[in-house]
C-alpha cells in the first residue's frame, strides 16, 4: 500500500521531511557507524485558532502517519534494523499541544511498529507548540524494553518553514543501535536476549 497517499487522503500535506545523522564517535575512538534519522509531515491543523473536544479528525486516519512515517525511517537506515524508537510533534502557534498528542496516540503507534520490524516497549515521545523553524528533540529508546540504558538517545529535528500558525509537524525517529560509546551500565541489549 501507498501509505504516503493514504495520509494525502486524509490530511492536507504540505511536504514530507527527513534527516539522517551517522555519528563515527563521540570523543573515543571510531567504530562502527550509529545511524539514527527523523521523517516528518507537516499536516494542515483542522482545530488551529479554535478549541474542540473532539479531536477525532486527527486521531481516526492518524494510523495511515505511523505507517508512512515508519516506513520512511526505517527505509533511511538502508538495511540495518532498528534498534530504538521514538515519535513527537509540534503544533503550530495557533495549535494545542494536544493536537499533536491526538495525532500519535496507539492508532499512530501500533502501525510504527510494524513498519519497524516490531517493538515490545512503549514509544518515547514529546510534543510541543512552537513556532516554524524551531527545532524538536524526539528521544529514542530501545524499540523492545525501555529500559535498556544504552539506547536512551534522541533525534534532533526541524523543519525551516514549518510548522507554520495552522499546521502540525508529525515526527517519528529510528536509530540503528546503541549511543557510540555507551559504558555507564544498566540493563544491556544481551540481558534482553537472554530473557527471550
Amino acid at each position: 500500500m501507498d501509505y504516503s497517499a493514504e495520509v494525502e487522503k486524509h490530511y492536507e500535506v504540505r511536504g514530507w521531511y527527513s534527516a539522517v545523522h551517522e555519528i563515527r564517535h563521540d570523543g573515543g575512538d571510531a567504530g562502527g557507524s550509529l545511524i539514527k534519522v527523523a521523517a516528518g509531515v507537516i499536516i494542515r491543523n483542522p482545530y488551529a485558532g479554535k478549541f474542540d473536544g473532539d479531536l477525532s479528525k486527527l486521531i481516526k486516519p492518524s494510523a495511515a502517519i505511523g505507517h508512512a512515517l515508519g516506513e520512511r525511517a526505517a527505509a533511511l537506515l538502508g538495511n540495518r534494523p532498528v534498534a530504538s524508537y521514538g515519535k513527537g510533534g509540534i503544533a503550530g502557534t495557533a495549535g494545542e499541544q494536544e493536537h499533536v498528542v491526538a495525532c500519535i496516540t496507539t492508532a499512530f503507534g501500533n502501525p510504527l511498529r510494524e513498519q519497524v520490524g516490531g517493538g515490545k516497549a512503549w514509544i518515547s515521545s514529546v510534543s510541543k507548540v512552537a513556532a516554524a523553524g524551531t527545532a524538536i528533540d524526539i528521544p529514542l529508546a530501545h524499540k523492545d524494553e525501555l529500559y535498556i540504558r544504552s539506547h536512551y538517545d534522541a533525534v534532533t529535528f526541524s523543519v525551516p518553514d514549518g510548522p507554520r500558525p495552522d499546521e502540525l509537524l508529525i515526527c517519528v525517529a529510528v536509530a540503528s543501535g546503541s549511543r557510540v560509546h555507551e559504558r555507564v551500565g544498566g540493563k544491556s541489549v544481551n540481558d534482553l536476549k537472554a530473557t527471550v
